[in-house]
Formats: structure tokens, sequence, C-alpha cells
């Protein structure tokens, strides 16, 4: 069998092209529990209030994902209830929140995990930097929309995507060995 053997099988094409094209929905960012290790994380490095947890998440996904107060405040809730965090009454009604020996141990137990999480975040986020240019992201799109035409829309063959693969391969083999230096600009 070609390495290809993801495309569909007959029971797929008796369905209607609208339906086998659909948007497929994002893997979640976390699985059962990690929000928890990275909420330690985060408190590892200084006290926090739910709030602030909540903006920090935020801002090191880049936006991607920001936990509500029902995800986050249950899961503060289990790091208390493990005695890993604390959790004091502060100014303006405000609660402290800060990680315990326990926790800083439980951390460390789980660096491997960790760090896990934290390259997916990298490897999600990615896209964030190369956006901001218009004509990067302009060109990004046109990529898109075209191995979406080629590959989904057409039922390409595997020569086709033989070919494709190919292509890709050489352009991402030449983008790495361009010289980041400042005398690339023109």
């Amino acid at each position: 069998m070609s390495h290809h053997s993801r495309r569909p099988t007959d029971c797929h094409d008796e369905q209607q092209p609208e339906e086998r094209h659909q948007p497929h929905r994002r893997q979640r960012l976390f699985a059962h529990g990690e929000l928890r290790l990275l909420v330690l994380d985060i408190l590892s490095h200084h006290a926090s209030h739910g709030y602030e947890l909540i903006k920090a998440i935020e801002a090191l996904t880049f936006g991607h994902y920001t936990p509500s107060p029902g995800v986050i405040y249950p899961t503060l809730d289990f790091l208390h209830d493990r005695q890993f965090i604390t959790v004091n009454d502060a100014e303006h009604g405000r609660r402290e929140i800060a990680i315990t020996d326990n926790g800083r141990f439980w951390l460390n137990e789980q660096r491997a995990p960790l760090q896990q999480i934290k390259q997916r975040i990298r490897a999600r986020t990615i896209g964030h930097e190369l956006r901001k240019n218009p004509a990067m992201k302009q060109a990004l799109d046109s990529m898109k929309a075209v191995l979406d035409q080629k590959v989904n829309q057409q039922n390409a063959s595997d020569a086709t995507l033989d070919k494709i693969i190919a292509i890709l391969q050489r352009a991402a083999e030449e983008i790495a060995l361009l010289d980041n230096g400042a005398g690339d600009r023109e």
C-alpha cells in the first residue's frame, strides 16, 4: 500500500463532497490534567491571582487559548486540595495564590511532561509571528488554499501527492538555507 493511505475509503466516497470536506475541529491544546502543570509552572515564578493566571496562559499561547473561570478555578481547587498551592486573602478581596513545597516537588517530578506541553504550545503558536507580516500572511493563506484545492477538493492521486510533497520539501530546504543576516533584505 502507498504511504498515502489516509485517502478516503469507499464509504467516504458515498458522502456528499460538502460532508467529506468539513473543517476539522482543532485538537485540544491541553489534555486532561495538563493545565495543572502549566498553572504550577507559572506560580513557581511568582504568586498570582486567578485572573492573572488566566491572562498569563492567554499570553503564553498568543491568545490561542484563554481558560475560562469555570476551568481555572476548579483547577486551582484541585491543586489546593492536593496541597500544591496556598490561597490567601489579599488586598481588594482578591486571593493570592502561591505554590507550596509539595507543589514544587510535584512540578519537578513532572518536568518532562511540562516540557512537552511547552513544546506543543510553541508549535501551535509559531504561526503568530509569521502572520504579523501582511505579505507573509497572504503567502501562507495562498499556500493553504491551493493545497486544500489540490489535495482535498480535487481528490489528488498518489503521484500528485508525491509531487506536492517533493515541492514542499524543496521549499523548506531552500528556506532553511537562507542567511538571516541584515544583507538579505532588498
